[in-house]
């Protein structure tokens, strides 16, 4: 039995003992029922104040099996009271280093700073594709949305050198910063980058201003919701099927089609392959719309001559099993 139906049971055993003695006194001495209350209450809480009437002999020995009870009901509502007490600070206490134990362990991790309306709709989509995610959030009342969510969590200022080194920044593979303020995101962009110059860095800007600030900061990446937001509706009003379709393939609102990116080993059986003799699309029914080179470049549309090489990221669009085991076969584990 946990300690709060202890506490529970407890409140209902109190109230009923009090119930019982009243009605005691009521039946054994014929006392007025505030009287009888009266008695029951010092008699329970053992104050010693005195008898409100004289009591007979059956009242006295009733009372004496009320003050046994009494005593030995008001030792088990402490124990209780201290039960609930510790095991919710040992919960808190127990829950917080395992936290801490799990974060300790991640290795090539994301970090995101801020559980807001971005940040949270954020962890979500991330967690989709099983990403080791940890949270840093200053906002306390936050706290219980996080743990509901399920985040490994770290509370305190994400701009702290601090909280940032027990997040695992040393060995994290990117950080996101979508702080309240752009002035938090570019503190903590400077932080970040001072503390791992080879972490990738994406941050989030209100103000168009705040672009090249961040990025002097170190951002890899500078992203406005307000920018995304008003060019996804114009996109909606000029192209709405091209719209519907990013719809289905992002956000998950269909099984039938998606689209990956799938990052290519020299491991792969596929590497220095043509585009036509890789198989793709009968082995895979996929259709390889892009190709971003080893070098940054983007190739759209690549024609069936174009070569997958080590490095490559194939952009590709076909079912989500499919897509899964193309993605196996452009990078196996070792």
């Amino acid at each position: 039995m946990n300690s709060t139906n202890t506490l529970f049971i407890s409140f209902v055993l109190g109230i009923l003992l009090i119930i019982a003695g009243t009605f005691g006194y009521v039946l054994i001495e014929g006392w007025p029922w505030l009287d009888a209350l009266y008695m029951t209450m010092i008699t329970l809480s053992t104050v010693g104040y005195g008898e409100v009437h004289t009591v007979s002999s059956a009242g006295r020995i009733y009372t004496i099996f009320l003050v046994f009870f009494g005593v030995g009901f008001t030792l088990f509502v402490a124990g209780a009271v201290m039960q609930f007490v510790v095991d919710g600070r040992l919960r808190v206490f127990l829950g917080r280093r395992r936290l801490d134990h799990q974060i300790s362990q991640l290795r090539h991790h994301y970090i995101v700073c801020g559980y807001g309306r971005i940040g949270r709709v954020l962890c979500k989509k991330l967690r989709r594709k099983t990403i080791d995610i940890v949270v840093i959030e200053k906002d306390a009342e936050l706290i219980p949305t996080m743990e509901e969510d399920g985040v490994l969590y770290l509370s305190g200022n994400a701009a702290e050198e601090a909280i940032l080194q027990k997040a695992g920044i040393q060995h994290a593979k990117m950080l996101v910063s979508v702080l309240a303020t752009d002035t938090d995101n570019v503190f903590l962009v400077l932080t970040a980058r001072q503390l791992n110059p080879n972490l990738y860095i994406i941050a989030r800007a209100g103000r168009e201003e705040s672009v090249l600030k961040l990025q002097a900061a170190g951002a890899n990446k500078v992203e406005s919701p307000y920018y995304m937001g008003a060019a996804r509706m114009a996109n909606s009003i000029l192209r709405p099927t091209v719209t519907d379709f990013l719809d289905s393939a992002f956000a998950h609102k269909r099984k039938d089609i998606q689209m990956e990116e799938l990052p290519v080993s020299a491991s792969s059986s596929l590497v220095n392959l043509m585009l036509k003799d890789s198989g793709i699309r009968p082995s895979y029914n996929c259709i390889i719309i892009a190709i971003k080179t080893a070098k940054g470049e983007m190739v759209f549309n690549p024609s069936f001559e174009n070569t997958i090489n080590d490095g490559d990221t194939l952009i590709a669009v076909g079912e989500v099993e499919n897509l899964d085991r193309l993605a196996k076969t452009l990078c196996p584990k070792k």
